[in-house]
């Protein structure tokens, strides 16, 4: 009997590190209604076709047309943009596959957050400065894609940006301006895409600050906002959770 249960404990504590590879977040950060709430902050945009909304427009097609190849080049493969992308500033070695807590935790945040965008897109049906005006200048051929894709107010990469930029900033304190730096570029890359106005940038700010502030304020957040500084640490990013006091303001 000794002998079958050892054998039987081996098996299973096989079959636990064989499921212990991927890390997924304990639960939901925030509920539905929380979310709602994050979305109500925003204000309407500028209704299309009064002069405020033609201004906001024209940045984006003079910053559209006045763009360098590299510039381009940039804002192009940044449609792609996760968390991991803040490897910009953090160092090759800020990867899903070295850092499995930090991965879970900013999946959960990033689906949450896409919840509370999509919600404001649907309410306020903001077209994009394509088709309404920048699809005459296309040299890369995106018009066709740019026509199919969702309204424009908030940005989604300008709400996740920030988000991301406030925990990350919470994690890594010491980091934290040149992580804030980047996420604010990250949302200027996509009016120099020619997919999104000044205006949605901003709404994209003022969404991922509400979110970002209720989600540090989450006590469902708490245990993997723990694990991902401890596995932080532990991978050589100076992390240093006990100054992390308040959080960092992203997009200010």
């Amino acid at each position: 009997m000794t002998h079958i249960s050892t054998r039987l404990g081996g098996v299973l504590l096989g079959l636990l590190l064989l499921c212990g590879g991927k890390v997924s977040a304990a639960e939901h950060y925030l509920d539905d209604a929380q979310l709602h709430a994050a979305v109500a902050m925003l204000p309407a945009p500028s209704p299309l076709g009064t002069a405020e909304d033609i201004a906001d427009r024209s940045v984006t097609f003079h910053v559209y047309t006045a763009r360098t190849a590299d510039e381009a080049a940039q804002a192009k493969a940044e449609e792609t943009f996760d968390a991991f992308s803040f490897a910009a500033v953090l160092g090759p070695g800020f990867t899903a596959q070295r850092l499995p807590h930090v991965a879970a935790l900013f999946d959960e945040v990033k689906k949450e957050a896409n919840k509370a965008k999509n919600e404001a897109k649907a309410s306020f049906r903001r077209e994009r400065p394509c088709p309404v005006n920048s699809c005459q200048w296309d040299p890369e051929g995106d018009a066709q894609d740019w026509k199919n894709r969702d309204y424009g107010y908030p940005s989604g990469h300008s709400t996740r940006a920030t988000v991301f930029a406030m925990l990350l900033g919470h994690l890594l304190p010491q980091r934290a301006d040149a992580i804030d730096r980047y996420a604010r570029e990250v949302g200027w890359r996509r009016v120099i895409r020619g997919v999104h106005t000044p205006q949605d940038i901003y709404a994209g700010r003022v969404l991922g600050q509400t979110l970002g502030r209720d989600f540090l304020a989450s006590p469902a957040m708490r245990k993997d906002l723990d694990a991902a500084a401890r596995e932080l640490d532990a991978a050589g990013f100076a992390t240093d959770a006990a100054t992390a006091k308040s959080p960092v303001t992203a997009g200010g």
